[in-house]
């Protein structure tokens, strides 16, 4: 998760929970410049950092002053064109007004939009926030790596919000009974001693001066001892322990006919990039298989996946029936939590529509935990997208949505991977 930290000192008249409430609105701000971005880049730079502009007129701040308020009414000389309630359009020229398109001020002066960069770690935290893998379970503790901070006992040194007090405190009183420990013992047995001369009839008046003088040059001593040293101190340790979770693998199955033409198939590719950088980036040791089909489906590697141009008829079946071979030679459902997205423009001979239905219902969704599908397509949908649609009702781990431009590919994306309430 992204953290915006706003650094500036508190201003005369400036409010800083009105201040707080603006950086809030910058950050949407700022998620919606990252959302634009995926629409304006190319495919190969969808990974970069991002500059971000917010309007001049965002980054002021309200704030309270006198002023003539209330309804008024003013009499002006000379005037034959107007009455009472009549709108007065805004001067186009004139003395004190330049012929720019800009917004200037009442003042003559102005600021321009805020401009700043966000990292390339800033971008994809913001890109990724809040989504995760639904649906995912510990079927066995295996391979897919998950970091968790846990204790790991206590260190001299660290920050002072993991300053243990008690541990602290512990420490301060042992060192303590170490260092005055005898002293105390020594100045228990001059005040014995004091006691026992002080009770003679006649006490030695040289002897008493001399324990007394001992008795408080040991007091002082045990007084200096601190109360607490910074080597009392003690700070909990925190360590990230690899927590291993599950395995997992996601399927890749892309539409690569002669209906995908070469913006749709653009398109397609941001959609699955989006969804390797999502992997990667939030876990690890995922496997991704990629399939590519047009009449024929083949199990390819990410470079032949993201730029091979083969292309064909529609048979999306031999997809699917590729994906089930493969999950049951190599991707046990006891074993693994299986995810699939797969990218069509819903272009497919429509008797073979009902057959991916049967292959979905029978052999994909009861082994798997999430399966996404994405029509690219701005046309009526077909009879692919209407046997989907019938699947939906019967399979809550099934998800269909379309996709009809550029705009729609990252809105559409956090739909289908949003995190999950608790």
């Amino acid at each position: 998760m992204a953290h915006f930290i706003d650094r500036r000192l508190n201003g005369k008249n400036k409010s800083a929970v009105n201040r707080q409430r603006f950086i809030r609105r910058y950050k949407q701000q700022i998620k919606q410049a990252v959302s634009d971005a995926i629409s304006k880049r190319s495919v190969t730079d969808i990974n970069s950092g991002e500059k971000v502009s917010i309007p001049g007129k965002d980054i002021t701040e309200p704030f309270f002053h006198q002023g003539q308020g209330g309804h008024r009414e003013r009499v002006h000389p000379g005037n034959d064109q107007f009455s009472t309630g009549d709108k007065i359009k805004r001067p186009q020229g004139g003395q004190g007004s330049g012929s720019g398109q800009g917004d200037a001020s009442a003042d003559g002066e102005g600021e321009d939009e805020f401009v700043f960069s966000i990292s390339k770690d800033e971008y994809l935290d913001l890109l990724f926030e809040d989504l995760e893998l639904p649906n995912l379970k510990k079927n066995q503790l295996d391979k897919l790596v998950q970091y968790k901070n846990v204790r790991a006992g206590f260190r001299s040194e660290g920050v002072p919000t993991n300053i243990d007090i008690v541990r602290s405190l512990q420490g301060s009183l042992a060192r303590r009974v170490a260092m005055t420990a005898g002293k105390k013992r020594e100045l228990h047995e001059l005040q014995a001693q004091l006691a026992r001369i002080e009770a003679e009839p006649v006490p030695d008046q040289h002897q008493l001066m001399a324990l007394r003088e001992q008795i408080a040059l040991l007091e002082k001593r045990i007084d200096a001892v601190p109360f607490i040293d910074s080597f009392d101190l003690r700070f909990r340790n925190f360590q990230k322990r690899p927590e291993p979770t599950s395995k997992a693998v996601m399927f890749c199955l892309m539409d690569v006919s002669g209906s995908m033409d070469q913006a749709t198939k653009d398109m397609a590719k941001r959609f699955y990039i989006l969804l390797y950088m999502f992997l990667s980036r939030s876990y690890k040791n995922v496997d991704v298989v990629y399939i590519r089909h047009h009449t024929q489906a083949k199990e390819v590697d990410e470079q032949e996946f993201f730029y091979s141009q083969e292309t064909g008829g529609t048979i999306v079946s031999s997809a699917l029936k590729m994906m089930a071979d493969i999950i049951k030679d190599r991707y046990d459902p006891a074993e693994w939590n299986i995810y699939a997205a797969q990218a069509s423009d819903g272009d497919n001979w429509a008797d073979d529509s009902p057959q991916c239905a049967d292959l979905l219902a029978q052999q994909i969704l009861p082994f798997v935990r999430y399966y996404a599908y994405i029509e690219i397509t701005p046309r009526p949908h077909q009879s692919l997208w209407l046997e989907y649609e019938k699947l939906q009702q019967s399979f809550d781990n099934f998800a269909i949505q379309p996709i009809r431009q550029v705009a729609d590919i990252y809105p559409v994306f956090r739909e289908l991977f949003k995190k999950q309430a608790a």
